[in-house]
C-alpha cells in the first residue's frame, strides 16, 4: 500500500448564509478556500421567492402508450403521448398540490383514437373533452393540481 494523504474540510458559514469552506492538505501550500454563494442573490433556494433573469424550461417527458396511462408527476411537469388505440388517463401518482404543466396528446397515423379521463381530472362545465380525430392531430391538456383528488384542466384542440 502507498502513503495515505489526509485532508480536512472546514465549513464556516455566517448568519447571512454566506461564508467559506477550506480544504486543508497535509502540505499547507495546497490549501484551497472556496466562498459559499450569497443565497439572497446568486443561488436559487427552496424557501424564498425567485426572480430569474433568463428563460427557465422543463423537459417534456414521453409517456408509454398503453390501454391505461398513469403519469408519475414526480418525473416532470410536461408530458407527451402518442395514442395507438383508445386509452384511459388514470389518476397520476405522486400528486402534490400546486404542480402544473402540460400534456401533448398526439393521434397516431390512424387517428380517431379516444381518451377517457379518471375522475381526478376536472374540466370546465364538468365534461371531459373530445380529442381531435385526424391522423397526427395534436391536442394539449394544461393542468394544475388543486388537491390530491382534483386536477383542474384546460383543453385546447387541433394544434397544427
Amino acid at each position: 500500500m502507498g502513503d495515505r494523504i489526509m485532508s480536512k474540510i472546514q465549513l464556516v458559514p455566517n448568519a447571512a448564509g454566506t461564508g467559506t469552506f477550506t480544504v486543508e492538505s497535509p502540505n499547507s501550500n495546497t490549501n484551497r478556500t472556496f466562498s459559499l454563494p450569497d443565497i439572497t442573490g446568486t443561488a436559487a433556494v427552496l424557501s424564498g421567492a425567485q426572480t430569474f433573469t433568463a428563460g427557465q424550461r422543463g423537459e417534456i417527458t414521453s409517456l408509454t402508450d398503453a390501454t391505461s396511462i398513469t403519469i408519475d408527476l414526480a418525473d416532470s411537469n410536461n408530458f407527451a403521448v402518442t395514442l395507438a388505440g383508445n386509452r384511459t388517463l388514470e389518476t397520476p401518482s405522486n400528486v402534490v398540490a400546486g404542480q402544473c404543466g402540460s400534456m401533448f396528446i398526439v393521434q397516431d397515423g390512424t387517428g380517431s383514437r379516444t381518451l377517457s379521463f379518471a375522475s381526478t381530472y376536472k374540466f370546465i362545465g364538468g365534461t371531459a373533452p373530445t380529442l381531435s380525430t385526424a391522423a397526427g392531430a395534436i391536442d394539449r391538456l394544461d393542468y394544475i393540481v388543486q388537491t390530491s383528488t382534483a386536477i383542474q384542466c384546460v383543453f385546447t384542440a387541433a394544434y397544427s
